[in-house]
């Protein structure tokens, strides 16, 4: 059966899975070749210590850098820092202290990377890692924890779709602009929770820099992966990496294996099946402007430049936009120049070797020159920590890959974000503007959809795994049902909350009447991206305290889906139900009845991998033995620790 290159990557860092070549839809087991974490390390620690582990299943597997609250001196921090370096020099795990730069460009710049590998960490941004061809995903810290105790964490396979790059970029535009222009091209949730895989003639066109950019903010964009293939642009940057490392006495791969990977790359099988398919022409991608306060808008800069936007504060930080590349970009617009007055322009490197190839350039010094306010490689404002945050009333333009509302500072500030070249030629000018005029206009959209359903999948039933659950269909029709909405934020924090109290406020937020009319038993059907928004486990086990026994949904956040079943959660994702209910409670879903509760049954054979309900039958992708034990197990907490002969 021909595969995609996440189905074929997956299948090299199989540790438990069906007996079969794997597909879409499939929980697997996996042994990355690398974890990181960062300042969550700390978390993670308390994670495996509350497991009672004692020792890493594979030092060479982890990766920590400390990289987020750096400019943070306090001592509560500094101790907590630490910690983290006792515990990693205890145990002989690869650690980079505070200002060596960001885990992300840590990974790659070091050689944790390499294509075909399967590289994960407990940040969002680990897509970045993609760009090298390689799957890059994130992780929550329980399955950070779960690889440093046994060396493997689950995954169930996305779907994957093809963006097809084609052309060639004009003058002015960059790879921050390609990701800014998918994500407001497609911005109703067309890759969400998927892989993507970049490809076609346009890739080689495309600097290292530029792929990383694009990797790794497709974060932003939705998908789970954003893989690019492998070519002798990868093997100039791997064989740059070689160089370094070695002058340094690090040998984590040879130039033999660097060629070995561009004579014979990872890449996809011929006929592999995928979702969808995007193409892009990159010879009409133009400077564009995301926001503000979120990524699915965008504006042309001709546009905006129109309305002379002023903005207070501009930044050139964070893992998707502080490489020489982009440093070098912004110097080149800003030499001669001066930042305007009232406007404060902040700079850091995406790491410590980024800025002393910057500084040897000579292109640091002019950044200085024009009047940038120089910070630690780290994280910092990108995240709301440290100096540079937005004040109340204030704009501010950065290369940043997120402008949530209220993430760099005040939720009454504004922020977009743009490539380097165009947040120096705003710093410069006081105003939102680039460096050179450009035209106006937007690529067409070319999206495709394939038709794809599960099959359904005999599958052995371990001892302790129901064969089948039956309950009254509680049909919850909206998409994006949130974990507020599931469980609010005024329970969250409150320690006292017992498993009753529980029950009593399910879905408060989303439907008042929902916990008076439902019971113990009942299933849940939603729509489209249940559980998005944060990452609170109460979410889940609510509705475990409430006696639900499983959600099927169209499909989940990755989030949710990831907490639920390392509670024991059964979750499902079934869009052919989902649509079918749609259909028979149209009058219903028109009326915006919240809770839709018809009074009749549905069954679920997990056998068979399929669900009945009034005389027809839906398939779902089988759970084979790593789901049934998670749920066996109550949790991957204890899944793990009794694989560690620690619980019974």
């Amino acid at each position: 059966m021909p595969q995609t290159i996440v189905e074929k990557i997956a299948q090299s860092h199989l540790a438990e899975g069906p007996k079969r070549p794997l597909r879409t839809g499939d929980f697997v087991s996996i042994r990355p070749h690398r974890v990181m974490t960062h300042d969550n390390t700390s978390a993670v620690m308390s994670k495996f210590k509350g497991i009672g582990a004692k020792k890493i299943h594979d030092p060479k597997q982890l990766v920590c850098a400390l990289d987020h609250d750096i400019q943070n001196q306090d001592e509560a921090n500094q101790k907590k820092y630490r910690s983290i370096e006792a515990f990693a020099k205890e145990h002989g795990v690869d650690f980079y202290p505070a200002g060596s730069g960001i885990g992300h460009q840590i990974m790659v710049e070091r050689g944790y990377v390499v294509p075909g590998s399967f590289v994960v960490a407990s940040d969002s941004h680990s897509n970045m890692y993609g760009a090298l061809g390689a799957i890059g995903t994130p992780i929550v810290r329980t399955d950070a924890a779960a690889v440093w105790a046994t060396g493997e964490f689950w995954w169930q396979i996305p779907r994957s779709l093809q963006v097809v790059l084609e052309g060639k970029l004009p003058a002015g535009a960059t790879g921050k602009d390609v990701i800014i222009t998918l994500c407001g091209l497609y911005n109703h949730d067309e890759v969400l929770n998927s892989a993507v895989e970049f490809s076609g003639p346009g890739v080689a066109s495309l600097s290292m820099d530029a792929r990383f950019s694009i990797s790794n903010m497709s974060t932003e964009w939705g998908p789970l992966v954003g893989w690019f293939p492998v070519d002798e642009v990868t093997s100039h940057y791997l064989k740059g990496v070689l160089e370094r490392l070695k002058s340094i006495g690090v040998a984590r791969f040879s130039e033999t294996e660097i060629n070995g990977w561009v004579n014979n790359p990872p890449r996809p099988d011929d006929g592999a099946s995928y979702a969808a398919r995007i193409v892009l022409n990159l010879s009409e991608v133009t400077s564009h402007v995301s926001g503000p306060d979120t990524v699915q808008v965008m504006a042309s800069l001709a546009e905006i430049e129109k309305k002379k936007v002023a903005i207070q504060k501009a930044y050139l930080i964070s893992c998707v936009n502080s490489r020489v590349e982009d440093l070098d970009a912004a110097a080149r617009v800003l030499k001669g120049n001066k930042i305007a007055p009232g406007v404060k322009f902040y700079l850091a490197a995406a790491s410590k070797w980024v800025q002393e190839e910057a500084e040897r350039r000579g292109i640091w010094q002019t950044l200085l020159d024009a009047g940038a306010k120089p910070l630690p490689s780290g994280c910092g404002p990108c995240i709301g920590l440290g100096t540079g945050l937005l004040e109340p009333g204030e704009v501010g333009i950065s290369a940043t890959n997120r402008n949530f509302k209220g993430r760099m500072g005040s939720r009454d500030a504004q922020c977009y974000l743009a490539s380097p070249e165009v947040v120096a030629a705003s710093a410069v000018a006081g105003y939102i503007r680039g460096p050179q005029e450009m035209n106006d206009r937007e690529p067409a959209r070319n999206y495709t959809e394939f038709p794809s359903t599960a099959a359904a999948e005999k599958v052995e039933i371990l001892p302790g795994f129901p064969q089948q659950v039956r309950g009254r269909v509680v049909f919850m029709p909206q998409d994006n049902v949130n974990t507020d909405a599931i469980y609010g934020k005024d329970y969250t924090y409150r320690d006292d909350m017992t498993p009753e109290m529980m029950a009593k406020v399910v879905m408060e937020n989303y439907d008042p009447q929902f916990a008076s009319r439902t019971q113990k038993g009942d299933v849940i059907v939603s729509g489209f991206n249940f559980g998005t928004g944060s990452s609170r486990e109460q979410a889940v086990t609510c509705l475990k305290a409430k006696g639900i026994p499983m959600v099927i949904a169209a499909s989940f956040s990755q989030t949710y889906l990831r907490n639920a079943y390392n509670n024991g959660f059964l979750c499902v994702e079934v869009p052919e139900l989902v649509k079918r209910l749609r259909e028979q409670f149209a009058s219903g879903i028109a009326a915006k009845e919240k809770t839709i509760i018809p009074g009749d049954d549905v069954d679920i054979d997990f056998t068979s991998g399929l669900i009945h309900w009034r005389g027809k039958d839906f398939a779902f992708p089988a759970l084979g033995s790593v789901p049934q034990s998670l749920v066996i197990a109550q949790g991957v907490e204890n899944l793990v620790a009794k694989r560690l002969g620690l619980a019974p």
